[in-house]
């Protein structure tokens, strides 16, 4: 029996009709809630977001001509009495009625530290950021691990080369420290993001050899593909110039370190059991269980 296939035998998550969409039970979401605890960096600004964000930052990341496979474009009805009668006919016909709709100026989240730097344009100085919340990646998949709608809490540094990397190294070593508390066996791997097409197999190639992405590794589906549950990135000044961030006069660098929270939970799920009672008590305490 897969994980997906315990979980949801065990109602922890619950079939929403769409791969990679769930509910969620009350106890999974404890854990979230735990996890969400454990994370928050002293001194950083919390700032929380909607899962959207508008098109024109959204076009101004550079997320369309990297991941364009990923992305999730929202559309509406902006038509009349006599459209909206013509999309009903569509659909009672068995048509695409989707056809009558039209976008949106905004679009789904793929990242939740996204709609955070078009608010920083000018010169902030140097500082860090809490960010979390929902994300959307179009990648449906019975994989339980591959969840299209999840959620991301993010600590983000914006200010100099050296900070952005500095910061990026503490919040690896303090997130493999973590994960040893909750007993979740991690691994630290050189990685690269999904970039895609061919000119985005040359981005892979570049992105490893520079060591600007490091993934904190475990078993949740398979013990032979190890899920990523962490990352740490470092975007030197990728948004410092999309949006004209600067510090100190100079265009801002970044780095963020990213916690996946629906995978850390799969992840306790897969090491401790679906029963979140019978957990170790010293996991329960750290998370407030």
């Amino acid at each position: 029996m897969t994980l997906r296939d315990e979980l949801l035998s065990a109602g922890v998550l619950v079939d929403a009709g769409s791969p990679g969409v769930y509910g969620r039970s009350a106890a999974y979401e404890a854990v979230v809630a735990g996890l969400e605890q454990l994370i928050g960096e002293p001194g950083s600004r919390v700032v929380r977001f909607p899962p959207v964000e508008s098109r024109a930052a959204f076009v101004g990341s550079g997320y369309l001509g990297s991941f364009p496979d990923l992305l999730g474009s929202i559309s509406t009805f902006r038509g009349d009495d006599k459209d909206h009668a013509a999309l009903l006919r569509t659909h009672e016909a068995g048509g695409d009625w989707t056809a009558g709709l039209v976008p949106a100026d905004v679009v789904l989240a793929p990242a939740v530290c996204h709609p955070l730097y078009p608010t920083l344009a000018g010169d902030v100085g140097a500082g860090t950021y809490d960010v979390s919340g929902w994300v959307f990646r179009a990648e449906p998949s019975e994989d339980v691990a591959r969840m299209q709608a999840f959620r991301q809490h993010d600590l983000v540094y914006v200010g100099t080369p050296d900070g952005a990397e500095a910061a990026r190294g503490k919040w690896l070593d303090r997130a493999t420290a973590t994960f040893a508390e909750l007993g979740i066996p991690v691994e630290r791997v050189v990685a690269n993001d999904p970039f895609f097409g061919r000119a985005g197999r040359v981005l892979s190639v570049g992105q490893r050899s520079e060591e600007l992405k490091y993934e904190l590794v475990c078993e949740v589906s398979s013990a032979d593909r190890p899920t990523a549950i962490g990352s740490g990135n470092l975007h030197r000044d990728h948004f410092g110039e999309a949006y004209g961030i600067h510090c100190d006069g100079a265009v801002a660098h970044s780095a963020c370190f990213g916690y996946g929270l629906d995978r850390i939970t799969l992840a306790l799920l897969r090491h401790h059991g679906v029963d979140v009672t019978a957990w170790p008590s010293a996991v329960r305490e750290r998370l407030g269980l």
